[in-house]
């Protein structure tokens, strides 16, 4: 039978027990029995990348230099080509590969490019995870809502809470049990949250236009490597048809020679120049197969599918499109120039996010459940209602510090922003000069090309009749060849231009059929 101590020394003994074993327990049941009273962190602003433009290696671009890779007779031309960089080089391959040759228009070029190649593909990843962070932003507003069970069993040294006395054992043990059936977070009111999910807001909307500027950097790489391919088809075309032209003047000479009408001089050169053009052949076909597989890549047609391109595109002017009204339509139609300011936006958004930490923030918690030693001992039902009002007082300088960063984007993105509106316009006006000017250089070459033809007609029938040598014939054949060249080149690059011209204004997809069109 337990007895009530007597002497003072007891009871001030009894008094320290009581108290160290109230206060160990209150403090190993404070967090399970008042989970809505943990402490509040302060919310912070989201920080953006100091730049707004695209990780990627860069954009499909239209390279441009000046040649003139012939004599007296060839036309000095703007040598253009498409430079296209990772991951618009490459894309994810679908299907199984046809034993049949494929027939491939720019059409479906098109197509298969926009659908498999690399750069959408990773616009869309990238897409999708701003969506993402704007779900995770935005579930910052909504209740949080949780179950949390526990229960523990702790032995205490009681030494350690200021109780030693030979007749109170040294170690004591501590059990409870607590279940919160439910237990709910809500802020009701912080508007760097607020801001922070406007910011998301405004990433994806810019990540969504950002695909869209993808999708007309394809067009641009898909149908210039297409185009360039039809190209590269026609010179080897003509070049196929000009060894046989210089078989036949060889074959000509060695008939002369063998019947004592031309020297061995006359038969050689032109052997020389049979055998140079057979070489030039040769190149151009493994240039062909060359751009073959660099267009594969580009579109993910299926590994080791051969294709044949269709019909060439014709020389056609543009009459359609004027340049103030293409300036007008890049300024309202290029997606790329619509995610810039997009990322200003949201730049604006996050210096108001670091604003708003000095404004003060208010919650509420709560919590229902049931708490005792054990779920079935002295259990009985328990709940904490809370709300917290945070004002921040003194930060050690972390606010200015973020308000400082922010800044310094919104600097960046407005620069970003301008610079773009410059290249815009820089694109546009380029892309008329470029039509301009292969316009010009169309009508040069094909005028040189029918007086070449016109020249070596001339200097086969005065070597017939035996009034000129080989020089003269070879010179003429060789003008028809690089006159041939010229004006395959030239109908590229016009045809570049309006491909150039449709990426500059913008949606491309709708802009390039209007633009290169059959006659």
């Amino acid at each position: 039978m337990f007895r009530l101590p007597h002497s003072s020394i007891q009871r001030v003994a009894l008094v320290k027990l009581s108290a160290a074993l109230l206060l160990c327990a209150g403090l190993r049941a404070l967090p399970a029995q008042s989970p809505s009273e943990m402490p509040v962190e302060p919310t912070r602003a989201v920080q953006l990348p100091l730049s707004g433009r695209s990780s990627q290696a860069g954009d499909v671009t239209v390279m441009q230099r000046t040649t003139n890779s012939g004599g007296g007779n060839s036309v000095v031309t703007i040598d253009s080509s498409v430079t296209v960089p990772v991951p618009y080089s490459g894309s994810v391959p679908t299907g199984v590969a046809s034993p049949d040759v494929l027939p491939l228009t720019l059409e479906s070029a098109l197509a298969m490019g926009l659908r498999t190649n690399l750069g959408a593909l990773s616009q869309s990843a990238a897409t999708e995870q701003a969506q993402g962070q704007r779900a995770v932003a935005k579930s910052q507003l909504l209740p949080q809502v949780n179950t949390v069970v526990s229960e523990v069993f702790e032995k205490e040294n009681l030494r350690t809470l200021g109780v030693s006395l030979p007749s109170i054992p040294t170690t004591s043990k501590f059990n409870y049990y607590d279940a919160r059936a439910v237990r709910l977070q809500q802020s009701l009111f912080d508007l760097v949250r607020i801001r922070n999910v406007q910011g998301a807001s405004e990433n994806v909307q810019a990540n969504i236009k950002a695909a869209r500027n993808t999708r007309d950097l394809i067009v641009l790489a898909v149908a210039g490597s297409y185009l360039q391919l039809l190209a590269t088809r026609a010179r080897v075309e003509a070049s196929d048809s000009q060894v046989k032209t210089f078989r036949a003047i060889y074959q000509q000479a060695a008939d002369r020679r063998a019947a004592g009408l031309a020297t061995r001089v006359d038969a050689d050169r032109s052997l020389v120049q049979l055998q140079t053009q057979q070489q030039r052949l040769r190149s151009l076909k493994a240039d062909q197969q060359t751009q073959s597989l660099r267009l594969a890549r580009i579109i993910g047609l299926p590994l080791g599918q051969r294709f044949t391109t269709g019909e060439q595109y014709a020389f056609t002017p543009v009459t359609l499109v004027l340049e103030e009204d293409a300036l007008k339509r890049a300024e309202s139609e290029r997606s790329d120039l619509q995610a810039a300011a997009s990322d200003v936006r949201a730049a604006e958004l996050a210096v108001k996010a670091a604003h708003a930490e000095r404004l003060p923030s208010l919650g509420i918690s709560a919590d229902f459940g049931a708490a005792g030693i054990t779920p079935t001992n002295h259990s009985t039902s328990v709940y904490t209602v809370s709300g917290t009002l945070t004002v921040p007082i003194y930060e050690g300088g972390r606010i200015h510090g973020e308000i400082v960063q922010t800044k310094a984007v919104l600097r960046q993105r407005k620069a970003e922003f301008d610079d773009l509106r410059g290249q815009v316009d820089e694109d546009v006006r380029q892309a008329f000069i470029d039509l301009d000017s292969a316009a010009d250089q169309v009508g040069v070459a094909q005028s040189n090309a029918t007086l070449a033809r016109e020249t070596l007609e001339q200097s086969r029938d005065r070597f017939t009749a035996g009034v000129a040598d080989t020089v003269e014939l070879v010179q003429a054949e060789q003008s028809v060849v690089q006159a041939d060249d010229d004006s395959i080149t030239a109908v590229f690059e016009h045809n570049l231009a309006k491909v150039a011209l449709a990426r500059a204004m913008g949606n491309a997809e709708q802009t390039l059929p209007q633009l290169l069109r059959k006659p």
